[in-house]
């Protein structure tokens, strides 16, 4: 979202622009629509394409009395797969240039519900410097990290995605690539998401790194995966640096106290 200010001598009102972006999982059609405090100018929608090399599509609607529009695009003929740029503008100013993403991929869409804004009430220029510029990044993707404690038999999979309407996919895979377990969750309104998933049994017979990946949809963005060491059933712990110290500490104290034990019980003459 951005928001611009430029010094003029105008009277406070409101200003800007909303945005919102609607896709039924597996659909092909992509519904926008949004609202508008100006009634100059005609709203122009563009589509990129997820590399933003190429324009995909482009229409072009007036705002009706209230500043409301809408249109629709069908993604059925669009090949590329990933994120697609949908913007809505109305001449150059920030404050009516707002950008929204939906997913495409093989021509449907991912279940989409987004919403940009810029509306600012109260808006007078008077108030602000010559020009001031705020802007924040949605950062799209999905990425997870595992934790489990030496011996243990439970992995604890914790992560985070910009997705928070599609349920997450996780999968289990043995070191010689059979499938070992599967479960799937609802990350919460944050984004944020855990799962613990328990070790053992003859499924996880085999010694070696287990690989744990999350997915949502089909989209590269949304899919992650990390390893887990195993053996004999239960999770091994990684040495770093600093542990790898301590247990050589504790392996040559009990090699003094071993010896220092044994001299005192040699008898003496």
């Amino acid at each position: 979202m951005s928001v611009t200010s430029v010094n003029h001598d105008v009277f406070a009102q409101d200003a800007g622009m909303s945005l919102t972006a609607i896709a039924e999982e597996g659909s092909s059609i992509i519904s926008v629509s949004g609202e508008t405090t100006s009634n100059i100018n005609a709203v122009t929608f563009t589509v990129k394409t997820p590399d933003g090399a190429n324009l995909q599509a482009i229409d072009q609607k007036t705002p009706d009395a209230n500043g409301e529009f809408s249109a629709q695009f069908n993604s059925s003929n669009w090949k590329q797969d990933g994120m697609y740029i949908i913007t809505a503008s109305q001449g150059t100013s920030l404050l009516y240039n707002i950008t929204v993403h939906v997913e495409v991929i093989g021509g449907v869409t991912s279940e989409t519900s987004t919403t940009e804004s810029s509306l600012v009430l109260n808006y007078s220029s008077s108030d602000g410097v010559a020009e001031s510029t705020t802007s924040t990044e949605v950062i799209q993707g999905l990425s997870i990290s595992a934790n489990a404690m030496e011996g243990s038999d439970t992995i604890e999979i914790t992560g985070s995605t910009s997705k928070t309407n599609i349920d997450i996919t996780f999968s289990v895979t043995a070191p010689n690539g059979n499938l070992v377990s599967v479960d799937q969750i609802a990350p919460e309104s944050s984004g944020e998401f855990e799962v613990n998933i328990a070790v053992g049994g003859p499924l996880w017979s085999q010694d070696g790194f287990y690989t744990v990946t999350a997915q949502q949809g089909s989209g590269s963005a949304f899919t992650d995966s990390v390893e887990v060491d195993v053996a004999d059933g239960l999770v091994v712990p990684e040495f770093g640096t600093i542990a790898a110290m301590i247990l050589a500490v504790a392996i040559i104290s009990i090699i003094a106290i071993s010896a220092k034990s044994r001299l005192s019980i040699v008898p003496r003459y």
